[in-house]
């Protein structure tokens, strides 16, 4: 089942779904989704529902029947993903269904790609640390320019990868483009890209194509540890490691004329992929109010499957500081993404003689994977709904003439990213009116992992990597070769796959689809 797959492939894989005993307690709604049934696991008050089609469905139940059949409980790792969203939907005060897009696979707690919704109405309903994930506001941006691919050269694409490698720090630990003062760090915890805005690191125009104008209103830096604030004073423009990258990419092949004109997108366009969220601050975040909530579930009679899905309520004091500082930390996830286009726009100029404004080097637009958002743009039973909705590993798809879409995406909904696996194509999808009713405006965020970090070290060589980069004409820059065998397409599903899964469930639609030319791994 290692990535891409082929045709053959996915036809056999369709075979084996149609034939597929599902474990009891799981239903086919249609080819791309199926349904938990509330009793999957105790104490669930509302159904899981699984956008995942016959190609990604056997890899589901394979790690689901491997784990044993776990059932909830309070033990320590990992229980499979469809444990995971049956769990959540467990939780107080959660609404309509539990969901996971189709690149979900196992996480803390929540499974990444799980998407819960909580009525801000209701006082027993709970924020959970695990439902938006140690790296909040992981995210991705993507920057146009007017190159076309034949007026860029291998040698080009090779300076630009070695100068942003030599520009943009990468792998843990390491600092960043920017060390802020303490004072400049407040700043940028309380207005995120606002404040960059003023010190001439961002351009000004940047702000409107970015999820929340880059500035989360609940901002509160004084919610945020002084050991969280010392992770982040010198991570800002930093990559970090893992499954983050910065990518150069070609505009490879259109699906919607109208919504790639929209975006500025054409056939043959040097694009720039941004893939990094708020690095060690967001990290101590989640790790400090984790412990902050196991203590105070007991004293607001909060009972769980599992200990991993510790939560507050939304409306205590654990629960607001909570909001407070996630949002102070996605606002450094917002100005650590911008002070890396800031860099990236420097090297450009430098290797095209051009300034970045001459080579029109705007922000499509960036969007937000590891967020708990409260958002009025839903409605329930024919009733409009004040909701918190997490999206761990999961992206906003908010559908056409959504409030709080910029003006320029209106008619055509809002631009969903999509990153591939390392050497894979990556998308850009737009959000639907049916995501609004289905999904909480949500869609998938990535391809999602299929084989733990162990696992791929284990049966993937570094060597076999950086060939297959070297076939397909990528040229590949890494802090650390030993460990490029985490982060190989194999170790990831099929990003088409998992795309193909939202576009059939009408959660977003294709767009645009961007192949890589150079890559820079943490």
């Amino acid at each position: 089942m290692n990535v891409p797959l082929t045709q053959e492939s996915k036809e056999v894989l369709k075979k084996i779904a149609k034939e597929m005993k599902l474990p009891e307690g799981l239903e086919r709604l249609s080819p791309h989704e199926i349904l938990i049934h509330k009793g999957f696991v105790p104490n669930m008050r509302v159904e899981g529902h699984v956008i995942v089609n016959e190609a990604l469905l056997p890899m589901l139940v394979e790690e689901y029947e491997a784990s044993g059949h776990l059932k909830g409980g309070m033990g320590s790792g990992f229980l499979p993903s469809l444990v995971q969203v049956a769990n959540v939907g467990s939780l107080p005060g959660i609404v309509g269904r539990s969901l996971a897009m189709p690149d979900v696979h196992a996480g803390y707690g929540f499974a990444i790609g799980n998407v819960a919704a909580m009525d801000m109405a209701d006082p027993d309903a709970v924020v959970s640390p695990g439902g938006v994930g140690f790296d909040i506001n992981c995210g991705v941006r993507l920057l146009r320019t007017n190159l076309h691919v034949d007026d860029v050269p291998k040698d080009k694409i090779e300076a630009l990868i070695k100068a942003l490698q030599r520009d943009v720090p990468v792998g843990v630990g390491r600092g960043g483009v920017k060390t802020f003062s303490r004072e400049e760090l407040e700043q940028v915890l309380q207005k995120g890209m606002k404040y960059l805005v003023d010190q001439d690191l961002c351009w000004p125009e940047d702000l409107e194509m970015v999820e929340e104008g880059g500035c989360m209103p609940m901002a509160d830096p004084s919610a945020v540890s002084s050991r969280a604030k010392a992770r982040g004073l010198s991570q800002a423009g930093s990559l970090g490691s893992g499954n983050h990258f910065l990518e150069l990419q070609v505009v490879h092949e259109i699906a919607d004329d109208e919504g790639a004109k929209v975006m500025g997108l054409f056939p043959g366009q040097i694009c720039v992929m941004i893939h990094t969220g708020s690095r060690g601050l967001g990290h101590q975040v989640c790790t400090d109010f984790l412990q902050t909530m196991d203590k105070a579930m007991p004293q607001q009679g909060i009972k769980l499957n599992d200990r991993q899905l510790a939560c507050a309520r939304i409306k205590s004091k654990e629960g607001q500081d909570y909001l407070k500082a996630m949002s102070a930390a996605a606002n450094f996830a917002f100005a650590n993404r911008s002070i890396m286009t800031y860099a990236v726009r420097k090297v450009f100029a430098e290797i095209f003689g051009k300034s970045d404004r001459d080579l029109e080097m705007s922000v499509v637009y960036d969007v937000c994977h590891n967020m708990a958002k409260i958002e009025r743009d839903h409605t329930l039973n024919g009733e409009k709904k004040e909701l918190l909705v997490h999206r761990k590993g999961a992206t906003r798809a908010f559908g056409p003439h959504t409030s709080v879409l910029p003006s320029k995406y209106k008619d055509i909904g809002q631009p969903v990213l999509v990153a591939g696996s390392m050497g894979t194509f990556s998308w850009v999808l737009l959000g639907t009116d049916e995501a609004m009713k289905k999904s909480f405006g949500s869609a998938c965020h990535g391809a999602g992992r299929q084989l733990s970090r162990h696992k791929a070290l284990k049966e993937i060589t570094k060597d076999s990597v950086f060939k297959a980069m070297t076939e397909k004409n990528i040229s590949l820059a890494v802090s650390k070769r030993n460990l490029v065998a985490e982060e190989a397409a194999e170790a990831y599903k099929d990003v088409d796959a998992v795309v193909e899964s939202c576009h059939e469930a009408g959660i977003s639609k294709k767009c645009v689809k961007l192949r890589p030319l150079g890559v820079l791994k943490g």
